[in-house]
């Protein structure tokens, strides 16, 4: 068995940061030529993946980011032209599209790319989502998971729908296809009907690598079944040892379902900022909070709480308890929040600013940097990270932090496959067809 190696991902959304810092290009969230950078940069550092969070719902009380932003299907189809191995992942809502529909965008996107497609599997957790797609309310938590599990069952049928040698285009005999090789879902369940097959063969990969960032009970159980990977967010604590839980918490989940513990891997987001001493990581860090106004940080904090008016409390006395706000919305994310405010007797403009701009445990020299990095990792504590920041920040990680680790033997000098399950780690998927396990 190969060593086991660190493995990263960087957020496309613009570049990061806030539209004011001149250094951050203003129209950023809108702009695929800054998407396409920070591919690039992480294409540079040998990352596994680049990924584009989304939600479909926009008002008055949305932060400018998600105000004009880029579909993730059509800025990721444009990345992969520009791209030769960084994996390709997109947020897309098992609540209010269609099994088939999604199921055909994401492998298509994966044959475009040669196999570097990746779903972030979520159901949507904010109330103007369900009505932009016809519905008067938001479903409640354990019927979005229920519809969930199902849906991502059937994307999955429809994903083996051809085996791997079906299509022969063979001149010669003049056999374009083995229709043996084709296979119809069927399936009939409490949410979806769905005929199929799909209408695109399988890519080099299979079919693309499943992501899931749901830390309720309900969607650790979902990963532990169904992804294999997990967006994190827990080491915002900075606490190695419940890290550590959580990690074994979700490698024993997997277990459970029958499953290689290494199959689900653990990634949590973190914003590294790199500086020359710690003094100066501390300044760049001060810097940026410079462009962040307290009015934007609380509709930031807000939109874990499907837009909860935060405004009526005062800005500089401790929340009130607050109770199960949130509880249908971002509910592990709220549910962290309410704690720390709570157990910290956090102000509004604390607890906001830490939501908007959290400066988080990997601020620091690239020395520094590494050593949480190869705590974390041979810790096990996690897999891998997801970075955010702005093009800058991403930037100086890959020059100055990478080749530390990699002199380290951490993690990648080059690319070890063309596909992202490859770079991964993740065993190619065998058919269910050819396994005899048809999706009833």
């Amino acid at each position: 068995m190969a060593e086991r190696q660190l493995k990263l991902g960087i957020f496309l959304q613009g570049g990061g940061g806030h539209w004011k810092d001149p250094n951050v290009r203003a129209d950023g969230a809108a702009n695929i030529d800054a998407y396409i950078e920070s591919a690039r940069i992480g294409e540079a550092g040998k990352f596994d993946f680049g990924f584009i969070a989304d939600s479909a719902y926009i008002s008055e009380d949305s932060t400018w980011p998600f105000l004009s932003r880029l579909e993730p299907m059509t800025a990721l189809a444009a990345i992969s032209s520009v791209t030769t191995h960084l994996g390709l992942v997109g947020t897309f809502t098992t609540s209010y599209s269609e099994p088939f529909t999604t199921a055909r965008q994401l492998a298509s996107l994966d044959v475009i790319s040669r196999g570097r497609a990746g779903w972030n599997a979520v159901t949507s957790a904010l109330e103007g989502v369900a009505r932009n797609h016809g519905h008067d309310k938001i479903h409640d938590h354990a019927l979005r998971y229920r519809i969930a599990y199902e849906y991502i069952e059937v994307v999955k049928g429809l994903w083996d729908s051809w085996e791997d040698d079906a299509f022969v285009r063979d001149r010669g005999s003049g056999v374009y296809v083995d229709l043996h090789k084709m296979h119809t879902l069927n399936h009939r369940g409490e949410f979806f009907s769905v005929q199929g097959p799909l209408n695109m063969e399988r890519s080099p990969q299979g079919r693309p690598i499943v992501f899931q960032a749901g830390a309720s009970e309900t969607g650790k159980e979902l990963a532990a079944k169904h992804a294999d990977a997990v967006f994190s967010t827990w080491t915002s604590t900075g606490d190695l040892e419940e890290a550590q839980n959580h990690y074994k918490d979700w490698k024993r989940r997997a277990a459970s379902y029958g499953r290689s513990p290494s199959e689900l891997l653990i990634f949590p987001a973190i914003e590294p900022i790199v500086g020359d001493t710690q003094e100066e990581a501390d300044a760049l860090y001060k810097k940026s909070l410079e462009y962040i106004e307290i009015d934007f940080a609380v509709k930031y904090l807000s939109r874990y709480f499907s837009f909860f008016d935060f405004s009526q409390f005062p800005l500089d006395e401790p929340l009130p308890d607050l109770g199960d706000i949130g509880k249908d919305s971002f509910r592990s994310t709220a549910e962290y929040y309410l704690r720390i405010a709570k157990e910290r007797k956090l102000t509004l403009r604390q607890l906001a600013l830490e939501a908007a701009n959290p400066k988080g445990d990997f601020v620091g020299t690239a020395e520094f940097i590494a050593d949480k990095f190869e705590t974390y990792f041979t810790g096990e504590a996690v897999d891998g990270f997801i970075l955010k920041g702005t093009h800058y920040n991403q930037r100086r990680f890959v020059e100055r932090v990478v080749p530390i680790l990699q002199e380290r033997g951490l993690f990648r000098k080059e690319y070890e496959s063309d596909t992202l399950r490859g770079n991964l780690g993740i065993p190619y998927p065998a058919n269910r067809y050819t396994e005899g396990k048809v999706l009833s």
